[in-house]
C-alpha cells in the first residue's frame, strides 16, 4: 500500500494507492482544508481513520508514501510556503512506520506524473511539434503559482523544481504597466505568483474597475475567485470577462518565458486546479497568443512549435508522488 498526498496552501488531498496492472490506481482519496489542523501529522491520522472506515477494515502496512508540498525541500522537510507549518519527513517515517517517505516539492510531484497520464487527461492548445529528447516545463496556478523544468536523461523525464512563481512580475503591454503600478501601491515587490494565483483575481477585478462590486469582493478572507471566473464563463459581469482575459493573457506570456528559459521544445504543461476551471478562456487563443509574444521572430516561431497541453486531472500531483514513492521501495 502506497500512501501519497498533495499539501497545499488551501487544500490537502490524500490517497491510497495500490498497484491495478500498469498503473497505479488510488483507492481511497479525501480532501482536508489545509488551515484546519495544527500540523500535517493530524492530518495524516485523520486520513488513515477515514481510511479505515471507507475500507471497512485496517489500513494495512504503508510500505511507502509520497508527499509533494507547495515550498522548497531542504533534506528530509520542507515549510509549506503558504501554511504556518511544514511538514517533516522523519516524523511521518516514525507515524506510518516505513523508512521510505518521499518527500517532493508539489510542482515536482506533478512532474513525475505526466509520463502516465492518459490522453484524455489531457487539453492540447497548441499542437506544436514535439523536439524528441528536449526539455519540458511546467506551470501551475492555484493557491500559488508554481514552476518545473523536466530533463531527459535517456531513459525517463528528470523533474527540477523551482519557487519560479516568486519572481518579478514583467509587464509587456501599457495595461499591465498600469497594473504593476496598481500593485505597487500596496505590495513592495510584485511577484508573478500574486497575479497568476486564485488571489489574482480580485485584484485584477479592483484594477479594472473598483465601482463594480459583488458579495464579499472587499472581504480579505473571502475568497472571490470561483464567483469572478463563474460570472466571466457565463458572461454575466463585463468586468469579471475582462479580467480573466488579463489573468489568462499574463499567465501565457509567463508560461512562454518558462519556455524560454528552459528551452522546452518537448512540450509545455499547465496545471493547476484554475486551468480546469477557466478551460475554455484558456482555449480562446489568448494564452498561446501571449505565450509566443517575444521581442525576436526566430523565438516567436520557436514557441510556436511548442506543444502546449493543460493536464485535466485534478489529481496528477497525488499519482506523481505515488510513483516515485514505489520507485523508492525497489530503490
Amino acid at each position: 500500500m502506497i500512501l501519497a498526498g498533495d499539501v497545499g496552501g488551501t487544500k490537502c488531498n490524500l490517497a491510497l494507492f495500490e498497484r491495478q496492472g500498469a498503473r497505479l490506481e488510488p483507492v481511497v482519496v479525501r480532501r482536508y482544508p489545509s488551515l484546519g489542523s495544527p500540523d500535517f501529522s493530524h492530518i495524516v491520522a485523520k486520513f488513515l481513520e477515514d481510511a479505515r472506515s471507507a475500507l471497512g477494515h485496517e489500513v494495512g502496512p504503508i510500505d511507502s508514501a509520497g508527499f509533494g508540498v507547495a515550498g522548497p525541500v531542504v533534506g528530509h522537510r520542507v515549510q509549506a510556503t503558504n501554511l504556518p507549518w511544514g511538514v517533516d519527513g522523519d516524523a511521518l517515517e516514525r507515524q506510518l512506520g516505513t523508512d521510505k517517505v518521499v518527500l517532493l516539492n508539489d510542482l515536482e510531484a506533478t512532474g513525475y506524473s505526466l509520463a502516465h497520464l492518459r490522453p484524455e487527461e489531457l487539453e492540447t492548445l497548441n499542437a506544436g511539434t514535439p523536439a524528441v529528447g528536449a526539455a519540458q516545463a511546467l506551470i501551475a496556478a492555484g493557491t500559488g503559482l508554481g514552476e518545473a523544468i523536466l530533463y531527459w536523461d535517456g531513459d525517463r523525464y528528470f523533474v527540477a523544481g523551482s519557487e519560479g512563481g516568486h519572481t518579478d512580475f514583467a509587464p509587456r503591454t501599457d495595461q499591465e504597466i498600469e497594473l504593476l503600478r496598481f500593485l505597487k501601491k500596496s505590495n513592495a515587490n510584485v511577484s508573478n505568483e500574486l497575479i497568476i494565483s486564485g488571489r489574482g483575481f480580485r485584484s485584477l477585478h479592483q484594477f479594472l474597475d473598483p465601482s463594480v462590486k459583488h458579495p464579499g469582493l472587499d472581504d480579505p478572507a473571502f475568497d472571490p475567485a470561483p464567483l469572478i471566473t463563474q460570472q466571466a464563463l457565463a458572461g454575466t459581469c463585463a468586468v469579471c470577462v475582462q479580467a480573466v482575459h488579463l489573468w489568462t493573457a499574463i499567465y501565457g506570456s509567463e508560461a512562454g518565458n518558462l519556455a524560454l528559459k528552459a528551452l522546452a521544445r518537448n512540450a509545455v504543461y499547465v496545471a493547476g486546479g484554475i486551468a480546469v476551471k477557466v478551460l475554455p478562456m484558456l482555449k480562446d487563443g489568448t494564452f498561446v497568443r501571449a505565450f509566443c509574444s517575444k521581442s525576436k521572430p526566430l523565438l516567436q516561431n520557436l514557441l510556436s512549435q511548442i506543444p502546449i497541453h493543460v493536464v485535466l486531472n485534478e489529481q496528477a500531483p497525488l499519482l506523481g508522488v505515488a510513483v516515485q514513492a514505489e520507485a523508492a521501495t525497489s530503490g
